[in-house]
């Protein structure tokens, strides 16, 4: 079962795209997080996800949020991905699927790639919303913005 709205993230660490290693609680201390799970590093609809959320950091930011991607994909293959197109946020390397399992996002048997699927999360782990699509690369950024500027407006 995928996370839902109104669920407490457990807390998690892997490495980003510098090796560093990042939990989920210190990625929070800044504000809620926009923690999006794509398939592949360097694919083409995975690019343009990227990269919209790139091109909205400055509107997240404004709502007191940052983007943070995570895949199955290594911490070269994360690094690479993003100097290719300076992301300016945070990849997390996912090699094991340990974080697509907690949140529910992980494919089939042996299938080592996310469901594609986005998670807003508040500084207290708390999920304020979900975005689910395949197909449509924007969405994901354009709705968790959409979430974080409702749940500020009720705050």
């Amino acid at each position: 079962m995928a996370m839902e709205t109104g669920e407490t993230v457990p807390d998690f660490t892997l490495p980003d795209e510098t090796g560093e290693r990042r939990t989920l609680s210190e990625l929070l201390a800044g504000g809620p997080v926009v923690l999006f799970f794509f398939p592949k590093a360097m694919s083409k609809g995975c690019t343009a996800e990227a990269c919209h959320f790139r091109d909205l950091a400055a509107d997240l930011s404004e709502v007191g949020a940052s983007p943070v991607g995570i895949s199955f994909d290594a911490v070269d293959k994360q690094s690479e991905f993003v100097s290719a197109h300076s992301l300016g946020y945070p990849l997390l390397a996912d090699p094991d699927g340990e974080a697509a399992k907690l949140f529910g996002v992980k494919r089939g048997f042996g299938i080592k790639i996310a469901k594609r699927q986005t998670f807003v999360i508040d500084t207290d782990r708390t999920v304020i919303g979900r975005v689910r699509s395949e197909t449509d690369m924007n969405l994901h950024a354009d709705r968790a913005l959409e979430l974080l500027r409702e749940h500020r407006k009720r705050s």
